[in-house]
């Protein structure tokens, strides 16, 4: 009998775990569709904001591209600061040295923006790099707008998720 129900739950667990795996997998796949979704719109908006001409927008955009996915690796270690600071505060140890290393990581991350600046004004004007940095604040904000109106709440700027900083990149006057 013992036998019986031992196999019965190592079969359960192998079901359960299978089935996981599949719910992560398609998990998975649904945010990288989600992240796609968010970075075309990210790029629609950057280039409606910026009016590059075609040689600008030949420079750019590998820029640009390289420049994202270093600051996603500088993101990535400042989350991961960020979380061995929570745990040894969870754990009520002493947090001298994560809290320095947390601090660290976004110091960093203000370096980067810094430098990467400097990286576009190689292959943009000024005006445009300053285009460009109001353009990302504003899809950000419109972002946090979305995901606050999804989920209820009043986001950025209420139910209808719209910011309420206006970030403009033209003036008013401007079409």
């Amino acid at each position: 009998m013992k036998k019986v129900i031992s196999v019965i739950a190592i079969a359960m667990l192998f079901s359960v775990a299978a089935f996981a795996q599949k719910d992560n997998s398609k998990k998975k796949g649904e945010d990288d569709a989600w992240r796609e979704k968010v970075r075309a719109e990210q790029i629609a908006q950057i280039t409606t904001d910026l009016n590059l001409t075609e040689a600008e927008a030949q420079k750019f955009w590998p820029v640009y591209n390289d420049v994202q996915n270093k600051r996603r690796e500088a993101y990535k270690v400042s989350f991961q600061a960020m979380k061995a600071l929570r745990e040894k505060m969870d754990a009520g140890a002493d947090v001298s040295k994560e809290l320095d290393q947390y601090l660290d990581s976004k110091k960093s991350i203000e370096e980067f923006d810094r430098e990467a600046v400097k990286q576009y004004k190689k292959v943009l004007p000024t005006e445009k790099v300053a285009k460009l940095i109001l353009s990302e604040e504003r899809f950000r904000h419109n972002q946090i707008g979305k995901l606050g109106s999804r989920q209820g709440g009043p986001g950025m700027g209420g139910p209808q998720g719209a910011p309420r900083h206006n970030f403009r990149t033209q003036p008013d006057n401007a079409e």
